[in-house]
């Protein structure tokens, strides 16, 4: 009789995680009709779901592995560049740019991966920072390839075939093509938490020296999180260079990857909907406050510390704590 008591609780929660979930999908499905009549306008909520896949990528490394990297804007630069340099170069095609910019992106993480997988704590957030740093000069000094400071231009969004038709990409289309790589990336990212190897990168954030004396090789683990993690923040990247026909070199520099590490620490770092919550925050905020101040980012500072004193595990992680209450 006890079990099946105590089962009743943890079953209603599942159904209210399952409600919560759909209602979320069915608003993202409909922001082209609601968030107009709010005052909003379709590429807002585009920025904000690519700005989330970027933080969900490096929420795997922040949030479930423990390693603060300050250098994943890197690797979403270098997805924007990739892209556009895809449909500069290559071919006029939308699905070959972004599988070009996600693929030079997480190819980077990969190669940067082993070495920096041999510094921890502080010294690994200096290392992402020096490799990011690394990749930054590079745009900016390969003038010829890349347009130096002023950045990368000459392409755009061009129409995605299928079935022989052309299905032009205008700012409500190209919201529901981001969506539906969000909704991918959250898929995966669902499955590799609940795996073997998901809950591997947790017992790593939460003690790695048992880890290493049960014979774990605690450095691959990390590894193959932080290369993950760069393929999905590529993708971001490379859909924000579509997004704007643009890319620049600031794409790849640490005051972005900052930006990535607010996001996560205002949503919550080790919530599946953290980086979600905490970019649509970030992305809102920013957009109306640089639109009444040229000071916004000193607002977004505030915003952060006050987040950091009062909601120490973001705020999904306050919500979640008050509804258990």
């Amino acid at each position: 009789m006890s079990a099946s008591i105590e089962t009743k609780p943890a079953a209603a929660q599942g159904s209210a995680r399952m409600l919560v979930a759909a209602g979320i999908w069915v608003l993202l499905l409909l922001v082209p009709l609601w968030l107009p009549a709010l005052g909003g306008y379709t590429d807002l909520a585009t920025r904000a779901l690519i700005y989330a896949i970027a933080a969900s990528g490096l929420n795997l490394v922040l949030g479930y592995t423990g390693g603060l990297s300050f250098g994943h804007a890197a690797y979403f630069g270098l997805g924007a560049y990739g892209a556009g340099l895809c449909l500069i170069y290559i071919a006029p095609s939308l699905p070959l740019a972004i599988l070009a910019g996600t693929v030079l992106g997480g190819i980077a993480g990969i190669l940067v991966g082993p070495m920096a997988m041999k510094r921890k704590g502080i010294y690994f957030a200096m290392i992402t920072i020096a490799f990011g740093q690394m990749f930054y000069f590079i745009a900016v000094r390969w003038n010829a390839l890349t347009g130096g400071e002023d950045g990368l231009t000459g392409f755009s969004r061009v129409p995605l075939h299928l079935g022989g038709h052309a299905i032009h990409m205008g700012p409500v289309r190209f919201y529901y093509l981001v969506l539906a790589m969000f909704a991918v990336v959250m898929l995966v990212l669902w499955q590799i938490l609940r795996s073997p190897l998901g809950h591997s990168f947790v017992a790593v954030r939460e003690n790695t020296t048992r880890l290493r004396f049960l014979g774990v090789a605690v450095d691959k683990q990390i590894w193959v999180a932080f290369a993950i993690s760069t393929f999905i923040t590529a993708l971001a990247g490379a859909l924000n260079a579509l997004l704007t026909g643009f890319a620049s070199p600031d794409n790849l520099g640490w005051q972005l990857s900052g930006s990535f590490v607010v996001i996560c620490v205002l949503g919550g770092m080790r919530s599946y909907w953290g980086p979600f919550l905490g970019a649509i925050i970030f992305i809102v905020a920013q957009d109306y406050l640089s639109s009444v101040t040229q000071n916004w980012m000193s607002f977004i500072g505030l915003i952060f510390v006050l987040a950091v004193l009062f909601f120490p595990q973001g705020l999904l992680g306050f919500i979640k704590g008050r509804a258990r209450s």
